[in-house]
């Protein structure tokens, strides 16, 4: 009884892990979300430095959860939250490597002349926000109905990464002057859709910690 007592413990201090990882890979998209559409260098420049902590947390869990394996020998749901757990972290490390993407996007558009506005991206950047938003949301409370919310965000996300595409390459065609600054722009757009996909990711592991149920490149709106 004292070594389940034990692991249970062991599984709460996971999970705190995996939250604090998660609200880090959550700050780091919004900050080189507002970075980007207030071409705030400072900002962008912080997304970039502060990607280290998100790395060694991801080190950090993997080495935690190791040991759970080799040590406790889980079985169960407590397997399934130590192999969830490691599909999280591998896509919130993923999360942060595109806000640093996206920032490093801001970093150079901000050395060219200023482009029009583009609402798309504002769109774009709201919406991926809100699918991690909801996505560690879904995490922390084991919420599978959430997580399958988040499953069917993702095709607005594709839809707007899209849009942003055609009028950036509309926008090209009547001014090439703007061609290297359209690709990046086109380019920022594509990490924030595979942000979009990365929160899909993590929906799909909370169902599989909750449930058992894989839905590994199958949750789709």
């Amino acid at each position: 009884m004292q070594q389940r007592s034990h692991f249970t413990q062991k599984l709460g201090e996971l999970r705190m892990h995996l939250l604090r990882m998660a609200a880090q890979a959550e700050k780091a998209v919004q900050n080189s979300c507002r970075a980007y559409m207030e071409g705030d260098t400072d900002l962008a420049e912080s997304v970039v430095m502060n990607d280290v902590s998100i790395n060694e947390m991801e080190d950090s869990i993997d080495a935690f959860n190791l040991e759970l394996l080799a040590l406790d020998q889980p079985m169960a749901s407590d397997l399934r939250l130590i192999i969830g757990s490691m599909r999280v972290t591998m896509n919130l490390e993923r999360v942060g490597d595109e806000a640093v993407n996206l920032a490093h996007r801001t970093l150079f558009l901000s050395t060219r002349q200023t482009l029009p506005a583009n609402p798309r991206m504002a769109q774009l950047c709201a919406h991926v926000e809100e699918m991690l938003h909801r996505a560690v949301r879904a995490l922390a409370d084991e919420d599978t109905t959430l997580a399958g919310e988040i499953c069917g965000m993702d095709h607005r996300a594709d839809e707007l990464c899209i849009k942003v595409l055609k009028e950036a390459i509309n926008t090209m065609v009547e001014e090439t002057r703007i061609v290297e600054r359209g690709v990046h722009v086109i380019m920022a757009s594509r990490h924030l859709e595979r942000i979009g996909d990365l929160a899909t990711n993590i929906a799909e592991a909370v169902i599989f910690i909750r449930e058992g149920i894989d839905l590994k490149h199958r949750c789709k709106g």
